[in-house]
């Protein structure tokens, strides 16, 4: 793993540690990759609740209760879809704070949704959520991964600092 994701999975779980936040992670095209950062780092279990890789549309609506309708309408490559993510995650899980990810790594893509498009989302139990849409570009499917994962991460730390 990159060294600075790998720090900044540490600082997320310490922060969160440090707040006693429960996280879960609701991912699509980073198949697992932003739970796998966090726990890569010793003692993550305090911290990270559970993720679900939710790939397939069937797995979004089945393991996240993602409307098939909402996703009909936009895409699962939307902002609409990364919050239900989130908010799913969060839902179907004991965790205080969830992030999701839904994008197109590539190779390929469309006009409209091109290689690099990754909508991520955030949600807190408060019931705030927060998006952000990235358009990283064609710069290969890993490094699109990677800069999902460390963007997610950056979401997350982002939100535990709003967190009382």
């Amino acid at each position: 793993m990159d060294e600075a994701i790998y720090r900044l999975a540490e600082a997320v779980l310490a922060e969160a540690r440090a707040k006693g936040l429960k996280i879960a992670t609701a991912e699509s095209c980073t198949g697992g990759l932003v739970s796998g950062a966090l726990t890569e780092v010793p003692g993550s279990s305090d911290v990270m609740e559970r993720g679900f890789v939710t790939y397939s549309n069937e797995a979004k609506a089945e393991l996240l209760g993602v409307d098939p309708a909402l996703i009909e309408a936009h895409g699962a490559v939307s902002e609409p879809v990364a919050r239900a993510m989130a908010d799913g995650a969060l839902a179907n899980s004991r965790a205080d704070l969830a992030v999701a990810v839904t994008g197109v790594a590539g190779p390929g893509g469309t006009e409209t949704k091109p290689e690099g498009l990754v909508h991520m989302a955030t949600a807190v139990k408060s019931g705030v959520l927060s998006h952000r849409e990235n358009r990283f570009g064609a710069i290969g499917r890993a490094n699109v991964r990677r800069e999902s994962v460390r963007t997610a991460l950056e979401m997350l730390r982002a939100e535990i600092g709003r967190h009382a």
